[in-house]
């Protein structure tokens, strides 16, 4: 068995990080094997690694590899990218096509991103891992293949099988070992060595003497978040190759190169600072709206199928019967209004109709109410402050602008 610094060597990888280490050590232990894998760790970590190794250390090394971007491939033609189908299968499909499952017979599949795969597709998946079976796009077929599948994703599974976007039996096949690559923030001794790597390849690529860090530099870059890892840390090698005439790069020149986290553009998770009372009081009013509308739904529904299916008048009298105990003076008081003389004497639909339309506008009233109290109530708690408002409201502040010169708040 090859070393892991050979094996680092021979597939350009580099760091001397542990847990890098122990990565590449569980991918050469396992790749005689036909386990499935699967590599987990952020974007740009360089996950794509792993799978090659497994492949070129294994027996199917001299079989097909290939690397499908789950992600890239469009829901409707996934499953025909990776079974194949029939002629005449749908619509543009004029010819009989081979799927990678078929394709990569005897060899390895790397299924990058697979935690972006549909629903539907995750269970022929399983089908292949369980039994190595597989059925083309439009076809009845049961076909055989042999393939040692290797899947990444950079998604926290546990909570996508949580929330119902992964088959949990699907990631049990798919985890048989589990791999994890550390973001490179978590590996400051290698950040300088993998910056003067890339330096060095753009200063060949760009025929350009190569770039160097100041020592101040240097601690800029290691102290850096990177939430791009190694990607990231490409770009900007190649940024500052590129632009900087000055080859002896110092660390206020570095720093116009790290564009700072609170004005990046990539996904950030920011701390909730609303009190618990406020938010269970926010939750109880949102939950106020939808009772009310989900009860305005019903009344519409009750009320139309009942004046649809009756052609008998006397069983709409029964229906609005007043019932003085039950109802006190409000918005409801329409419904009594349609008395047992307009039912029977008058045959016309629209004066049917037209009370409905009373009763939903009342309805619609009751909730603009509703809302106009919300809003006063939240500006009162933010001190008019409309931003704040809105942020414990849950609507942009372009949109409360808008209630409120609509209310004349």
């Amino acid at each position: 068995m090859e070393s892991v610094q050979v094996i680092k060597q021979r597939f350009g990888i580099i760091g001397n990080d542990a847990q890098l280490n122990r990565s590449i050590e569980k991918a050469t232990r396992v790749a005689p094997t036909d386990i499935s894998v699967l590599v987990v760790g952020e974007s740009g970590v360089g996950k794509e690694s792993i799978p090659k190794i497994i492949h070129s250390l294994s027996h199917r090394k001299h079989s097909n590899y290939i690397a499908v971007n789950c992600g890239a491939i469009p829901e409707g033609t996934i499953d025909s990218e990776l079974f194949g189908h029939e002629k005449g299968a749908f619509t543009g499909a004029t010819s009989t096509r081979k799927g990678y499952f078929e394709v990569a017979d005897g060899g390895t599949i790397f299924l990058d991103e697979v935690g972006e795969l549909p629903l539907t597709t995750q269970v022929r998946l399983l089908r292949v891992l369980e039994n190595g079976e597989f059925i083309k796009v439009g076809s009845s077929d049961v076909q055989k293949t042999n393939v040692r599948i290797v899947a990444a994703t950079n998604v926290k599974m546990i909570e996508a099988i949580r929330k119902g976007r992964f088959r949990e039996d699907l990631y049990y096949r798919l985890s048989t070992v589990e791999i994890e690559l550390p973001p490179l923030r978590n590996r400051n001794g290698d950040i300088h060595l993998l910056f003067r790597k890339f330096a060095s390849d753009f200063a060949q690529k760009y025929k350009m003497p190569t770039v160097r860090l100041s020592d101040e530099a240097v601690e800029l870059l290691d102290r850096y978040h990177f939430p791009g890892n190694i990607r990231q840390l490409r770009n900007i090698a190649e940024q500052v190759s590129v632009i900087e005439e000055n080859r002896n790069i110092s660390a206020q020149v570095l720093k116009q190169y790290l564009p700072n986290l609170s004005s990046a553009s990539l996904p950030m998770v920011f701390e909730d600072k609303t009190s618990d009372f406020q938010k269970e009081e926010k939750s109880n009013l949102l939950k106020m709206i939808y009772d009310l509308r989900t009860e305005l739904d019903e009344l519409k529904k009750v009320t139309f199928g009942i004046m649809q299916r009756n052609t008998n008048h006397q069983e709409l009298e029964d229906f609005y019967e007043p019932h003085p105990k039950a109802l006190a003076p409000s918005s409801k008081a329409h419904l009594l209004s349609y008395s047992k003389k307009e039912a029977v004497e008058d045959e016309e639909p629209d004066e049917e109709y037209s009370y409905i339309e009373t009763v939903e506008e009342d309805e619609n009233l009751s909730l603009q109410d509703k809302e106009i109290e919300m809003i006063k109530k939240s500006l009162e708690r933010n001190n008019d402050k409309r931003k704040l408002a809105a942020k414990e409201l849950g609507i942009s502040e372009r949109t409360l602008y808008r209630k409120i010169k609509q209310y004349n708040l």
